[in-house]
């Protein structure tokens, strides 16, 4: 087996509960095993630290998951199924929701998520994606779902050394799935919807809005309209924006399998049609800006963050007094403290005065660790504009 010693002081941050061990932080490697192999990590003293997988192709070198004398094999990845997903009951989830989120469950890398029977996986690491069979067999005894599929058409499985890769794991998957949330109904595409299929982290935040939406609605980035259904049962009119023409067909879709009629779907791009709609003088009672992550590295976060600033003073300008505008950031690098001081910065240019009324995060069934920052990635405000 491998055994990684790191340099002196690099255990600080493991030691506080973070799994990934970077390759610059570690000082030798003793031993020989096959990459993808379970590798025990130690302080530069020797002190043990805990064992994962090991990939050399990948900058996070090894996922810590073991930190006690638990054995790796098919029973752990049973017991911590079990355990994520006992969790999630615990909180009355039931049709669909997370039910693994990688490190925060003690399972670095492997994403599963629940669309009623069927079951959405994600297996980012090369250790992980190497007990895909074990993995499966796992699920399958946890959930008994009609369906696996596999969404590992990810960017960052390059990284790791890996290809990207689709397809049904066990027993059958249809194109459309139907599950519930928040009491409505949704078609949702496993084998080409965004992320896998659904951005479920954002399921209690669409709820929320509904105590806001009132009057004209317009929402930006709607993807495949789970703020504008939750919208449209409170609000008289919902305009529903993607620069995605397929994302608005399951719109209407969505909206029909409700029974809605009061959404009105455009396509474009938003930054664009945002400032047509102020040249023409347009105002809404909720605009809400969903957009996807603007930087998929910390290099790219100061761009990012003019990015958010533009569609936020956009945003706050085409926000009626007495209105609110919900505002979200899924990139975890960018803090939570830098895009609020992107949103104070876009409150004072617009000219407006902006209460702060609520933050929030992702859903409780994608749970942070207090120890990785890079688990606490989605910011949600709402505003009120004045």
């Amino acid at each position: 087996m491998y055994e990684l010693y790191l340099k002196k002081g690099e255990e600080k941050r493991i030691l506080a509960g973070h799994p990934w061990v970077y390759a610059n932080e570690v000082a030798r490697i003793e031993g020989k095993d096959k990459n993808g192999s379970l590798a025990t990590v130690r302080a530069f003293d020797g002190r043990y630290l805990g064992r994962g997988y090991i990939n050399h192709a990948s900058k996070i070198l090894v996922r810590i998951f073991i930190r006690g004398n638990e054995e790796d094999g098919k029973a752990l990845y049973h017991a911590r199924i079990h355990a994520a997903n006992s969790y999630r009951k615990q909180l009355g989830y039931e049709n669909s929701y997370r039910a693994v989120f990688a490190e925060s469950d003690d399972l670095p890398a492997l994403i599963v998520d629940k669309y009623g029977d069927y079951l959405s996986v994600q297996l980012l690491s090369l250790g992980i994606a190497q007990r895909k069979k074990d993995i499966v067999e796992a699920l399958v005894d946890e959930f008994a779902p009609k369906g696996i599929y596999e969404r590992s058409d990810v960017a960052v499985r390059k990284k790791e050394g890996l290809p990207e890769e689709t397809g049904v794991l066990y027993g059958e998957v249809p194109d459309l799935v139907e599950i519930t949330e928040n009491g409505l109904k949704l078609a949702v595409d496993l084998k080409h919807g965004q992320k896998t299929g659904y951005f479920l982290d954002q399921k209690e935040n669409r709820l929320a809005i509904r105590r806001y939406a009132r009057g004209n609605v317009l929402d930006c980035f709607c993807n495949c309209g789970g703020f504008s259904l939750n919208a449209a049962l409170s609000a008289e009119h919902v305009v529903a924006l993607d620069a995605s023409a397929l994302a608005l067909e399951e719109v209407k879709r969505n909206a029909s399998l409700n029974g809605l009629g009061n959404i009105e779907t455009v396509c474009g791009d938003a930054f664009e049609l945002l400032r047509a709609y102020r040249v023409r003088g347009e105002q809404f009672d909720l605009v809400i800006l969903d957009p996807p992550a603007f930087c998929k590295s910390a290099a790219e976060s100061e761009d990012a963050l003019k990015g958010y600033l533009d569609i936020n003073l956009l945003g706050l300008k085409l926000t009626r007094p007495g209105g609110f505008l919900v505002s979200c950031s899924c990139s975890h690098y960018v803090s939570r403290a830098a895009f609020e001081r992107m949103l104070t910065e876009a409150a004072r240019r617009s000219g407006r005065r902006v209460r702060l009324i609520e933050m929030r995060a992702q859903a409780p069934d994608h749970p942070a660790l207090l120890s990785a920052d890079e688990t606490a990635y989605l910011k949600f405000f709402v505003l009120r504009v004045e």
